[in-house]
């Protein structure tokens, strides 16, 4: 017979974690009983070679963590921006010239943002998912088969093991199984772009400071994190970015050091070398029966300003209030009802912010001098305007919009 739960989670990454614990989490008030299923081992995800990336979590965001209990474990590795800068440069550039910059005067509130390494994410969001009594793992074996409905949606494993809920929640990605099964596409298109990310140690302590360089072939981003070390996002184009993978750990180092500049000392890598192909991608549906989509399984964004974790929280908190609202009410979780306030309140939020990014990256990576012209201005007048600049810090803070509870620091 199978087992039945309120909530099957698919994916025990980021995003799947984040939505058990904001489920069935020991944080919220009324617990559902969540599944949690993965192909692969979560406990393998908190390896930094299993992925090597940092992640800016917003103020919202961090107000998230707190309110789920996560921010304390995560507190002692984050590192606040107290500074963030951009220029409008190019490799071997004598100065760059700071167009917008935004500091701690810009701040009152605190930091826009913290940066804190992934493996560090998962390793505190795997420890408050397994610590909670609602939620259970079946991970080590793939799904075989979904099948949602009319009643209880159904989840068939590998090994043979069958699960049931009333609620799925594909959280496994970009290349996601169960939206595939649900027969929902994805509207948009890869970018000739590809992200390398790797750890680098610095001679100079950083200050907090936050660097986005925007480059002819895309932004080359310096993002501050504990200690004399930084995060370093390059975006070069795909046939660049596979010849400088491949490059020994010296010659990267010194293609590297033409971009990073001088003004933290001497530099070195601290951790291997990943690179990430870059692309746009947003599902035609956020739902279907018995089914809600979160992060990448719904939305694949241009890494530029950072927002693509941020964004699949956004999801997972507007998720959580549907569903417990519901539940407070003595609905069904995986209701229709349920899933048509998630996916109107996620929906407009993602296209507009999908095409917010995609609009900025084509601006910035390329080299026409004209649009250097205006993108410059643009910039300059928002670094003299107060009013722009305090609405720039708001959304980079994770401020616009509805906000849902988890996001304002509420419990569910």
């Amino acid at each position: 017979m199978d087992k039945v739960f309120d909530v099957i989670v698919v994916g025990a990454a980021l995003n799947g974690l984040a939505a058990a614990v904001a489920l069935g989490g020991n944080a919220v008030r009324r617990p559902l009983d969540v599944l949690v299923v993965d192909a692969k081992d979560p406990a393998s995800f908190t390896s930094p070679a299993f992925d090597g990336r940092a992640s800016a979590i917003t103020a919202a965001a961090r107000r998230m963590f707190e309110a789920l209990d996560v921010w304390p474990a995560l507190e002692p590795d984050a590192q606040p921006m107290t500074e963030i800068i951009v220029t409008d440069s190019r490799p071997n550039a004598a100065r760059r010239p700071v167009l917008l910059a935004f500091g701690e005067d810009d701040m009152p509130h605190g930091p826009s943002a913290h940066m804190i390494e992934n493996r560090q994410l998962y390793a505190a969001m795997l420890n408050a998912a397994q610590g909670s009594p609602h939620i259970e793992f079946a991970t080590g074996t793939p799904v075989e088969q979904f099948d949602r409905g009319p009643g209880l949606a159904r989840v068939r494993l590998a090994d043979g093991r069958n699960f049931s809920a009333s609620l799925v929640v594909a959280a496994d990605g970009r290349n996601s199984p169960a939206r595939e099964a649900a027969g929902i596409s994805m509207v948009g298109w890869p970018y000739d772009q590809m992200g390398l990310v790797a750890t680098v140690a610095h001679e100079l302590p950083h200050g907090g400071r936050a660097e986005e360089h925007f480059m002819p072939s895309g932004p080359f981003a310096i993002l501050p994190l504990p200690g004399n070390r930084s995060s370093l996002v390059w975006t070069e184009t795909i046939a660049k970015g596979e010849r400088k993978l491949a490059l020994s750990d010296d010659e990267f180092l010194a293609e590297m050091s033409k971009r990073f500049g001088t003004h933290l000392g001497a530099i070195s890598l601290a951790s291997g070398r990943h690179g990430y192909p870059l692309a746009l991608w947003v599902a035609r549906e956020f739902t279907a029966d018995r089914l809600a989509l979160v992060g990448d399984a719904a939305h694949v964004l241009h890494p530029l300003a950072g927002l693509g974790f941020n964004l699949g929280l956004r999801d997972v908190a507007a998720l959580a209030d549907s569903v417990h609202d519901a539940v407070a009410l003595g609905l069904d979780p995986g209701g229709a009802p349920v899933l048509d306030r998630y996916s109107s309140w996620r929906r407009f939020d993602t296209v507009v912010t999908a095409a917010a990014m995609d609009g900025m990256n084509r601006l910035f990576s390329n080299s026409n001098p004209l649009l250097a012209l205006l993108r410059d201005a643009g910039l300059m007048a928002v670094n003299r305007i107060a009013p722009l600049k305090r609405g720039f810090v708001g959304e980079a803070a994770g401020q616009g919009g509805l906000l849902p509870r988890l996001l304002r620091g509420e419990r569910n």
